[in-house]
């Protein structure tokens, strides 16, 4: 049997990556299913995975599995017959990326954790297989046009602030934990509206259309794949795109362009721009966007003191987002 995890240090690895010649497919894809023993459930993915020269990031818990990862094209076929070939994972939506350069990760890494997105929910009576009507983007372009209708982004803060649907509410938070109970709270007096739920691939407002359920809303909808599914098929289908900026991803790409539109602005000199970089301290490591002037003339840092080898107690960047982050391709988490 192959070893069940990398032994090659990371630098070597993201060096062959970007030597690699054949263009690789960046995908992601969930699935909320039982999964009784998820060490073995991981342990038979990577076997078949690894075999492929699949990259990524897989998270296995009892809830099901989430996973974003990278394979080279001309092995996306096998690596979506393997996938639906395991128990539990037929007919599993691979949601391809927008922004398709394939050098999103360079290494395989599959863990075993007590859920797939951490939610803080310890309810028993809440089950997350109750959940809201699934709308594809035809659907959710003629429901977001109604001025009734609710649409509610579930990704963090630093997500919205370069990219969201037309008319969408933010939940004012750096965690989905956070989130929930915020939307409760946010929509009290709508349950009867109807309500949208998105995310960036589907895995958050899936599960945030059935806590909304649970929590006695009654029209609850969420946008099936997310943001990629919705502009993969608006561009196929000819529909017109609602939403504006970027899409933030987590991995090394750190967003996707969906439209020419730039909503953000740089966050130390207010420019428009929705570039998002980690600070270049290795002390630091503040996820926060920068335009080329300030990179250049702060060294790819946020602040002077970073930028001149110090580490300020409290990052003061004038904007919300203020979790010390690390590297992307590591330990991102939503």
């Amino acid at each position: 049997m192959a070893p069940l995890h990398n032994r090659v240090n990371r630098n070597e690895m993201k060096e062959r990556l970007y030597a690699e010649t054949e263009p690789r497919t960046t995908f992601s894809f969930y699935r909320y299913f039982d999964i009784p023993d998820p060490k073995a459930f991981r342990d038979q993915l990577y076997e078949g995975l690894s075999a492929l020269d699949v990259f990524g990031r897989v998270y296995v818990a009892k809830e099901g599995i989430n996973g974003q990862a990278s394979v080279p094209a001309s092995k996306l076929e096998s690596c979506r017959a393997f996938l639906y070939a395991t128990p539990g994972l037929d007919g599993l939506r691979l949601n391809v990326a927008v922004d398709n350069d394939g050098k999103s990760f360079w290494v395989l890494k599959i863990k075993v954790r007590d859920k797939i997105v951490a939610d803080g929910i310890d309810d028993p009576d809440f089950s997350v297989t109750q959940t809201g009507h699934y709308v594809d983007a035809r659907r959710f372009n003629e429901l977001a046009a109604d001025p009734d209708t609710v649409l509610i982004d579930m990704r963090n803060h630093y997500e919205y602030e370069v990219g969201h649907f037309d008319g969408a509410l933010e939940v004012p938070s750096d965690t989905f934990r956070e989130q929930l109970p915020m939307a409760v709270d946010m929509l009290k007096g709508q349950e009867d509206k109807n309500i949208i739920m998105y995310c960036t691939g589907g895995i958050r407002c899936e599960k945030a259309s059935a806590w909304m359920l649970h929590k006695g809303f009654r029209n609850v909808f969420h946008l099936e794949g997310g943001i990629i599914e919705y502009t993969n098929k608006a561009r196929a289908w000819g529909l017109p795109n609602r939403f504006k900026g970027k899409n933030f991803v987590f991995d090394d790409r750190m967003g996707e362009r969906i439209s020419d539109d730039v909503i953000a602005r740089c966050h130390q000199c207010g420019e428009p721009c929705d570039t998002h970089t980690n600070c270049a301290n290795d002390g630091c490591h503040l996820l926060f966007i920068q335009c080329p002037r300030c990179a250049e003339a702060y060294k790819g840092c946020c602040s002077e003191a970073c930028r001149d080898g110090e580490l300020p107690e409290k990052p003061s960047l004038p904007h919300k987002s203020r979790k010390r982050r690390p590297n992307p391709g590591t330990k991102i988490s939503i």
